[in-house]
C-alpha cells in the first residue's frame, strides 16, 4: 500500500514561509491516477483540506483561505508532493497531513476521505504573531 511521509514543518513568524514535502512510496495502482492532497487540523477543529494536485494532469486545487498565498506541486516521478506556504498567518497553525486517494480530485478534493485515503503521520506548523 502507499506510504506517505511528511517533512518541513516548523515554527515561523507571521509573514514567513515554509515548504512542506510529502514523500510517497509503495504505489500498487496507477501512479498517474491519484489525488494527492494536504489537509490540516488545528486543536479543537475538524480536519480541513487546503490544497490538492491530481498526479495525472497536474491540475491543482486550493481552499479559499490559502489561495494566492500557497502553491502545491509535484515532481515528475510523482513520488514527491510539495506545499510552498508563503505569507503565513497565526491561523495557519495546525498539524499538516499528506493524503493520497485513488482517482481524480473530483471527490470533491476538499472532502476528508478518512479511511478511504492513505495518510502520512503529519508535520506540525506553528505560526507566531
Amino acid at each position: 500500500q502507499v506510504q506517505l511521509v511528511e517533512s518541513g514543518g516548523g515554527s515561523v513568524q507571521a509573514g514567513g514561509s515554509l515548504r512542506l514535502s510529502c514523500a510517497a512510496s509503495g504505489y500498487t495502482y496507477r501512479v498517474y491516477d491519484y489525488c494527492m492532497g494536504w489537509f490540516r487540523q488545528a486543536p479543537g477543529k475538524e480536519r480541513e483540506g487546503v490544497a490538492a494536485v491530481y498526479t495525472g494532469s497536474g491540475s491543482t486545487h486550493y481552499a479559499d483561505s490559502v489561495k494566492d498565498r500557497w502553491t502545491v506541486s509535484q515532481d515528475n516521478s510523482k513520488t514527491f508532493m510539495y506545499l510552498q506556504m508563503n505569507s503565513l498567518k497565526p491561523e495557519d497553525t495546525a498539524m499538516y497531513y499528506c493524503v493520497a486517494v485513488k482517482g481524480t480530485c473530483g471527490g470533491p478534493w476538499w472532502r476528508d476521505p478518512g479511511a478511504g485515503g492513505y495518510w502520512g503521520q503529519g508535520t506540525q506548523v506553528t505560526v507566531s504573531s
